[in-house]
């Protein structure tokens, strides 16, 4: 069993940073691909960033590329995502997700999301 808690999410303006975490517990998250996720109401969630547990291999969505890099620490078992330049359209709630399976099609586990807001 792994639970996840992400934190860190916030208001902030159109061109600005934000940093989130996701704590892990258990000592099995360095097995995991870890990934961001993101929803606004009436979407669906949508995929943002992952990375592979071992090599840490990543990927990003187009929308986010350039923009975001994604991060982890085995050892503090902790998930990051650097968040620059952030968009209006980045406004959503960003989950944290851990998958056996690096394409993330069915994942194993959720965070319960933290709310990022970017307005004037």
């Amino acid at each position: 069993q792994v639970q996840l808690a992400e934190s860190g999410g916030g208001l902030v303006q159109p061109g600005e940073s934000l940093k989130l975490s996701c704590a892990a517990s258990g000592s099995i998250f360095s097995s995991y691909h870890m990934g961001w996720f993101r929803q606004v109401p009436g979407k669906e969630r949508e995929f943002v960033a992952a990375i592979s547990w071992i090599v840490s291999i990543t990927r990003y969505a187009d929308s986010v590329k350039g923009r975001f890099t994604i991060s982890r620490s085995n050892a503090k078992n902790t998930l990051y995502l650097q968040m620059n330049s952030l968009k209006p359209e980045d406004t959503a709630v960003y989950y944290c997700a851990a998958d056996d399976n690096y394409n993330f099609k069915s994942v194993n586990y959720w965070g319960q999301g933290t709310q990022v807001t970017v307005s004037s």
